[in-house]
């Protein structure tokens, strides 16, 4: 399978149980986490007596919009529900990929939302393929209900939660899940805790789980704690939150690039605040790798915290020197390929030629993956004017492949690879560059010790030995 044929699934999630106006709370928590994908949307609901799925490909407020009208009927109460904002690669863009998953599974309905990649996910779809299992998508997701159907069936003998904690103990990889039944909404975190998921209550006896606690506010809930890492937690008919251990945790296992990257801002990730992290993380840079320009300019909008930070310990002025048309989305996670990202980058940041004209610039980015957009982005500043333009780099350089939820491509198709650090300048046409290293941005959070996050896609370390590298000569 190519790179751009992989199912990784980078999501956000987003369950309500009990309490007031479900759907609501989840139309608002949902739409906080949009930046975490923009292919598809989807909803699964419970009235008691049975479950509703709605999904489609778009944005949130697109996929809410055509939501059924029987849905707000006066005789229809939705007491949970579970809901999901997708993206996939190319391959993978397919509309019944679109979560969350539901199914009839030994008389019961069961729905399944996912964030994360399972990454002995091939080995897992053949062996169950040769058991005579029939797969409606290409999605990591499904493998996990046919685990637990072939579980309930040989050994669990109708207990649909112990069939679901030996259906995880199969799994290598990130996956944090929602999943739904009539009566029942069950958070899932993976042993590792590669990615977040958060846990709120509301003074009405509901809950919400959410991938980030900034789902949280604007839905007047007030965080409680993290699913833990190789916990179950479960919500019965009568709303009370019970928790279960499915597997011990070896080591967390936290992935950096929710911090440095993917996560809100006003988001608490993993213990601590993105703002804080990325305001530190371009301190550190700045006491790493000094320039001498005339201004800094982030790259908008995952670099500003860290231009922020870097402008505050430098003493260089900050300009928003770079205007976003902010109807263009996030290009990183853009499902096409890399000449229509390209296009998109192009069209989303425009330079201020009075901002920069005849100055000595230092843009600010928060990394560098491929390399095409930066390239786009050094050009248009030195044809607006710039004299000099430089550029710092708000995390190490990445040299590997990601195989826990995120899309990094293979090791052949990353900047750091094909182009050696000492070239790196001439190739991007830049009159300095610099990486915060990887030390230094470890030592940006506070609340986990530096063990505690993967590093992966920096250093080539990885918590879980993927089946993709099980291969290799």
């Amino acid at each position: 399978m190519s790179h751009t044929e992989k199912p990784k699934e980078y999501c956000g999630l987003c369950g309500v149980s009990g309490g007031e106006r479900v759907l609501e709370r989840i139309q608002k928590g949902l739409h906080t986490l949009q930046h975490r994908g923009q292919e598809a949307a989807g909803v699964m609901v419970s009235t008691g007596p049975s479950c509703l799925l709605h999904k489609a490909t778009g944005l949130v407020e697109q996929v809410f919009a055509t939501i059924p009208p029987a849905w707000f009927d006066d005789g229809v109460n939705l007491t949970r529900g579970i809901s999901h904002v997708r993206y996939g690669t190319a391959g993978g863009s397919i509309a019944a990929n679109a979560q969350p998953l539901m199914v009839n599974m030994a008389g019961q309905t069961v729905g399944i939302a996912h964030n994360g990649t399972i990454c002995n996910a091939p080995s897992l779809r053949r062996e169950l393929q040769n058991d005579g299992a029939l797969f409606q998508t290409t999605t990591d997701t499904e493998l996990i209900l046919h685990l637990m159907s072939r579980a309930l069936q040989k050994r669990c003998h109708g207990h649909l939660w112990d069939a679901l904690a030996e259906a995880l103990s199969q799994l290598k990889g990130a996956f944090s899940l929602l999943l739904l039944t009539k009566d029942t909404m069950v958070a899932v975190r993976d042993p590792y805790g590669f990615r977040p998921l958060a846990i709120a209550d509301y003074d009405d006896g509901g809950y919400m789980v959410a991938s980030e606690t900034i789902a949280f506010g604007v839905t007047g809930a007030t965080s409680v704690r993290e699913v833990e890492p190789g916990e179950m937690v479960i919500w019965n008919h009568s709303n009370r939150l019970e928790s279960r251990r499915f597997a011990d945790s070896p080591r967390r296992a936290h992935c950096i690039f929710e911090h440095v990257y993917f996560a809100r801002p006003g988001s608490y990730v993993f213990g601590d605040s993105v703002y804080q992290v990325r305001k530190e993380l371009g301190r550190q840079l700045a006491r790493e790798a000094p320039v001498e320009a005339d201004v800094i300019v982030p790259v908008p909008d995952s670099g500003l915290y860290a231009a922020l930070g870097f402008a505050e310990q430098s003493g260089i002025p900050l300009d928003m020197a770079l205007s976003r048309n902010h109807y263009v989305g996030r290009t990183f996670i853009d499902p096409a390929l890399t000449s229509s990202r390209l296009k998109l980058a192009t069209s989303k940041l425009q330079p201020i030629p009075e901002a920069v004209i005849g100055k000595r610039v230092c843009l600010i980015d928060d990394s560098i993956v491929r390399g095409n957009t930066c390239r786009a982005r050094v050009h248009t500043l030195r044809a607006a004017g710039a004299r000099e333009v430089h550029l710092r780099v708000s995390c190490p350089p990445h040299r590997f492949g990601c195989y826990f939820g995120i899309d990094f491509p293979e090791r052949e198709a990353l900047l750091a690879n094909k182009v050696p650090l000492r070239d790196l300048c001439r190739s991007l046409r830049l009159d300095s560059l610099s990486y915060l290293s990887q030390t230094g941005m470890l030592s940006c959070v506070r609340t986990r010790k530096p063990e505690d996050f993967c590093c992966a896609c920096f250093d080539g370390e990885y918590p879980v030995q993927p089946d993709e590298l099980d291969k290799r000569p």
